[in-house]
């Protein structure tokens, strides 16, 4: 998880090596919710929406090990709109990625647009004690 989200901090989404060719990516929140299957599909997901950003980054606050195969990373989003203009840092950007890893590869990827909906979609308290 360290090495993709080090490749996120620093604006960098074109490593999809981490990922199974059959992954499943799902976005809860935000403007265009859904469900894609395969890189592919996830890979398309992502050019529909990175270009309208700027300086898009997304940085780990905190990793979770929640069992064996899955990992809760809480993370920030920077950014500007490239037609707003709109800061992401003016807004709520607390979001979290929930990795679903088996032999080494991401077969389950779920980005919350809001760390509170992810707690609670695991049952989870809300806890923001570092812990790396």
């Amino acid at each position: 998880m360290r090495s993709i989200c080090a490749d996120w901090e620093r604006g960098d989404f074109s490593s999809v090596e981490w990922a199974h060719p059959e992954i499943e990516y799902v976005i809860v929140g935000g403007v265009q919710p859904g469900t894609w299957m395969g890189v592919t599909s996830m890979v398309e997901r992502w050019r529909d929406d990175l270009p309208d950003w700027e300086d898009l980054r997304v940085e780990a606050d905190k990793y979770r090990e929640l069992d064996d195969e899955r990992v809760l990373v809480l993370v920030h989003r920077s950014g500007r709109g490239k037609t707003s203009g709109l800061e992401l840092g003016q807004m709520r950007t607390l979001g979290a990625g929930l990795f679903h890893v088996r032999d080494g590869r991401v077969i389950r990827y779920v980005t919350y647009f809001d760390r509170e909906r992810a707690f609670a979609d695991l049952g989870l308290a809300s806890d923001d004690s570092p812990n790396s």
